[in-house]
């Protein structure tokens, strides 16, 4: 699929903006149990005995089966901050839509793939 950078652009960028600022928003009259819930995700994304790549991965796979689209969005972007190929990605998919069937398959191979184009294309 050919990705016009303009037309995504706004799209996925706009998307993973749009979740930052909700969260800064909830987090000045939450402030501690959104820096707790922060802090908590930050731990549970380090590098450890599974590489920040497999737990971005991972992540996407949830989100896939979960239906998540801004979490789908986020963390397709994380794993190719990771350097996640494609194949990578693919499989992820294919192993969400096992358990979550055709509408974690319609999912993945729509927005998960073109989120991937996209910021493999910036990366």
């Amino acid at each position: 699929m050919e990705i016009n950078e303009n037309e995504y652009e706004n799209y996925f960028d706009q998307s993973i903006l749009d979740y930052k600022h909700g969260s800064e928003r909830i987090k000045k009259h939450l402030p501690e149990m959104t820096q707790g819930y922060f802090d908590f995700t930050d731990a549970c994304f380090k590098e450890g005995e599974i590489s920040a790549k497999q737990k971005q991965l991972m992540a996407l796979a949830v989100a896939i089966y979960a239906q998540d689209e801004y979490c789908i969005m986020y963390h397709t972007k994380g794993a190719v901050e990771h350097d996640a190929s494609e194949e990578e990605i693919m499989e992820t998919i294919a192993v969400s839509a096992a358990l979550g069937g055709g509408a974690a398959f319609s999912q993945g191979v729509t927005l998960a793939m073109e989120t991937y184009d996209y910021y493999q294309m910036k990366h």
